[in-house]
């Protein structure tokens, strides 16, 4: 019996998802004082990249945009480990010099890329909670309910045009699932993820700086 039990745990320890990487990873995005850590946060971040490539061409996009934002954070935070540990502290920085508002502040960076992953929240949620929508539809509520308002309408028509590019449902599910559950999987992602989001968010709208639009 014991080693029955035992052969099951190992089993569902190698259990792993597409998502596994991400939920590893988050738990160390707070330090012991619960603030947000900039390289485990970025760290996480990245670990997401990999689930968009299963998405193809419809979301090259998105990839990229991450990908730039994450380094140019990276990049920054490299210059200085000490000094920008806690992920806010380049935005104060920022805010002081007044140069948060400039295209390639990391202000902006970090703004970009907590609405990129606003958006893939939503359409991890939208993939749990509507089993009878196409990836198509699941993408573009998504998009609507987080990334259009902010978008000019250049951005807006590429992302259109890419979202009808979008995978076939259940092909795209089988791919992430790997060998685990992958719905519990996507639920405990968004759950822990979107909290760190919303700091972001309530940080950012601290400093008068959560509405920018893309230029």
């Amino acid at each position: 019996m014991l080693t029955h039990s035992l052969f099951s745990i190992a089993a569902r320890e190698m259990a792993e998802t597409v998502f596994t990487p991400s939920l590893e990873g988050m738990k160390h995005v707070k330090s012991e004082s619960s603030v947000i850590l900039t390289k485990p946060f970025l760290d996480v971040c990245k670990q997401i990249l990999p689930v968009l490539d299963k998405f193809g061409a419809a979301m090259a996009l998105v990839k990229s945009d991450i990908g730039g934002n994450i380094t140019r954070l990276e990049n920054k935070y490299s210059s200085d480990p000490s000094k920008y540990e806690q992920l806010y502290s380049m935005v104060q920085e920022e805010v002081q010099n007044k140069t948060a508002k400039g295209s390639s502040s990391c202000t902006n960076g970090l703004l970009w890329l907590t609405r990129a992953m606003d958006f893939l929240v939503e359409l991890f949620r939208n993939l749990l909670e509507h089993q009878d929508w196409t990836m198509s539809q699941a993408c573009t509520d998504s998009y609507t309910k987080t990334l259009k308002k902010w978008h000019g309408w250049l951005a807006s028509s590429s992302f259109t045009v890419a979202m009808k590019l979008a995978p076939n449902r259940e092909k795209f599910m089988e791919v992430i699932s790997g060998t685990g559950d992958i719905k519990a999987d996507i639920e405990k992602f968004c759950t822990t993820f979107y909290p760190f989001l919303k700091e972001n968010h309530d940080f950012l709208a601290s400093v008068g700086l959560d509405d920018l639009k893309a230029s």
